[in-house]
This record gives C-alpha cells, structure tokens and sequence, in this order.
C-alpha cells in the first residue's frame, strides 16, 4: 500500500498532468512536467531510494512566503535566483497538497503560453 507521502506525490503529478498542454518528461534521470517545451515542475529523481519526495516550482508571487518555510529553499543550479523554489519531504511528513498544488499552478502561469492560460481559466 502505497504511503501517503507517495500519495501526495501522486496526486501532484496527477494535477500537474491535467493542465493544458501538459506532457511528462525525464531529463537527467528526472521526472518533470513541462508546457511548451518548458520544465514548470520538477517532481525528482526517478532513482531515489530514500522514500522522500521534492519538487522545485517557480514562484513569482509566492516564492518568498514558500522560502520561509522549514522545507523549502532556492532552487539550485542558479535557478533560485530566477524565482525557483525546491521543497523536500521526508518519508513520515504529510505535506499540505493544496498548498503544492497551488505551487505548481502558479509556476504553470509563470511558464505557459497566454493561449493555455485562457484555457486553464475557461476551466478546460
């Protein structure tokens, strides 16, 4: 049976793939979800043995409330200096799946083409 983190990172991925013109991916040995050829979420590596589960979003909005989180830090790779931010949860914690979810929509706006956007708000 899966654990609830697993399904946490489930239902994410779930969320992130209903977005318009989503389509998954796996550079680098890791899972993301893209829109127009554009990375909006990195969901981790499809290796990782440890039972946890991350995500790196872009915020532009929120990111500076996320960064004050105990989970939450810039994104590596120089990416955090552009709004991204990365988030890692340990096997046990039960991360809130509103909140991520309103995480990768955010950073789907931040990255999608306005003609996905108006089909995101047009409930599409």
């Amino acid at each position: 049976m899966p654990s609830p983190l697993d399904q946490t990172a489930a239902a994410l991925l779930a969320f992130a793939m209903s977005l318009p013109g989503a389509t998954e991916d796996f550079p680098w040995g890791e899972r993301v979800v893209k829109v127009n050829k554009k990375v909006f979420v990195f969901l981790g590596h499809t290796q990782d043995t440890s039972g946890g589960f991350g995500l790196s979003v872009k915020l532009p909005t929120t990111g500076e409330q996320a960064l004050a989180l105990p989970f939450a830090k810039p994104t590596g790779y120089g990416l955090g200096k552009s709004g991204w931010v990365s988030a890692k949860f340990a096997p046990v914690d039960q991360p809130d799946l509103a909140l991520l979810q309103a995480w990768v929509e955010e950073s789907y706006r931040a990255i999608a083409p306005k003609k996905l956007l108006k089909q995101l708000d047009a409930g599409a």
